[in-house]
């Protein structure tokens, strides 16, 4: 059994074994109160909605793992207080990975009356649920979709907690130019390695319009689906033109696929710089393949290194033999701002929750983020930052203010 089926299986014998004692304890201490006092608050149904099967499953479940714990925390801390303590109750989807999935999904939930949904991880499935979510006015809180599509088409339904492509790729070659510059500048070539879903192609049409600005030049831009179980093709093209600099966009299996068969063929760049780098800012990836993850950097979702709640948050994922990825604590959070809006609230009317999101000002999150701020509904206080690997630690090295590590640039031989 995975540690997720491990994880998720765990959570499940305690939600039911919290669900009973609550009701015998509830029983006894209200049997002698008249009915109207006895009466439970409805609880407040919430879409969980990720492709928890399919290619890109693991970060689905990852996803789903972090929402679960994020709800199970507010029950037991009391529920909502605003609406008498009413508990979250998750109705939880499976997008299988693909986006028309994930809107028969968002259909179901609507059936099921679901106050808000939580997902879609991917961006192309988070393009098709907030669009199904927005024909029956059901707020959707998109977790990591990162395409700027999901928050331009003016839907007022749709609050993305996380930066999307254009605030990333900004942060990522900000950082990389000062990197660069502060070793002399020895990067000035680049090949980008993409998925080619919205994702990877969305990112690399980014980085193609954006990276000559910066003073580098795109050798080579190649693209491959997903999933895709052998690199060594690509591995020989970026043998033939020698980048400075390799960028992989893609998912977590391909990620490490293509990281172990650089490291195999004795690939020597001078950084695997990624931005959002599927399994670059990952302890599995970590843990598994040590050798082909070190001095890997990534500009991508991340906590706050110096949060206590974020620290105490990883020891309590990681004890319940879980990574502690960038879905497990954004949907976590995610879980937070939506328990925040249900507060302020006061109810559990899709309309009445919309509105108090649109006027979110949370800083309850471990990320280093301002205060939420929609507009057009795009978090204005997410940012990014950008991890190394380096040695046993995944260490954040930009911004400064939040930093553990100064980078390592160029890098080391490996191997």
């Amino acid at each position: 059994m995975s540690r997720n089926s491990r994880f998720l299986s765990t959570l499940s014998r305690r939600r039911v074994l919290a669900a009973g004692a609550a009701g015998g304890a509830a029983l006894a201490a209200t049997a002698g109160l008249p009915r109207r006092l006895r009466a439970q608050p409805e609880p407040i149904k919430v879409g969980i909605l990720h492709p928890v099967t399919g290619a890109i499953s693991y970060s689905g479940q990852q996803g789903r793992a972090g929402a679960l714990m994020a709800i199970e925390d507010i029950n037991a801390a009391g529920g909502i207080a605003s609406m008498d303590g009413a508990m979250l109750e998750p109705v939880l989807g499976d997008a299988q990975s693909q986006p028309e999935v994930g809107a028969a999904e968002v259909e179901r939930m609507n059936e099921e009356g679901v106050s808000a949904i939580i997902g879609a991880f991917a961006s192309s499935i988070s393009l098709a649920t907030t669009q199904a979510a927005a024909r029956y006015d059901i707020p959707h809180i998109v977790d990591v979709g990162v395409s700027d599509q999901i928050v331009g088409r003016g839907l007022t339904n749709v609050f993305r907690f996380g930066p999307g492509f254009g605030t990333i790729a900004d942060s990522a070659l900000n950082n990389l130019v000062t990197i660069n510059e502060a070793a002399g500048s020895p990067a000035r070539t680049v090949m980008i390695i993409h998925e080619d879903s919205l994702f990877g192609s969305g990112l690399a049409d980014l980085l193609n319009a954006r990276l000559p600005d910066y003073g580098f030049e795109v050798l080579d831009t190649i693209s491959h689906p997903t999933p895709t179980r052998d690199f060594n093709n690509v591995v020989l093209q970026l043998q033939a033109r020698e980048p400075d600099l390799i960028i992989p966009a893609n998912y977590y299996n391909e990620y490490v696929l293509l990281a172990r068969t650089m490291l195999q063929q004795r690939i020597q760049p001078k950084a695997i710089y990624s931005v959002l780098g599927g399994a670059a800012s990952s302890f599995r990836f970590l843990e598994e393949f040590p050798d082909a993850a070190q001095f890997i950097m990534d500009c991508n979702h991340w906590f706050d290194p110096a949060n206590p709640a974020a620290a105490d948050l990883r020891a309590r994922v990681e004890a319940q033999d879980l990574y502690f990825t960038y879905e497990v604590f954004l949907d976590y959070c995610c879980v937070g701002l939506l328990a925040d809006a249900l507060e302020r609230a006061g109810s559990a009317d899709r309309g009445a929750v919309t509105e108090a999101l649109a006027a979110s000002t949370w800083d309850g999150h471990i990320m280093p983020y301002g205060p939420t701020e929609f507009v057009d509904g795009q978090n204005q206080g997410a940012r990014p930052v950008n991890t190394q690997i380096q040695g046993e630690n995944i260490e954040v090295i930009f911004p400064e203010e939040v930093a553990s590590a100064e980078p390592v640039f160029p890098m080391p031989e490996r191997g």
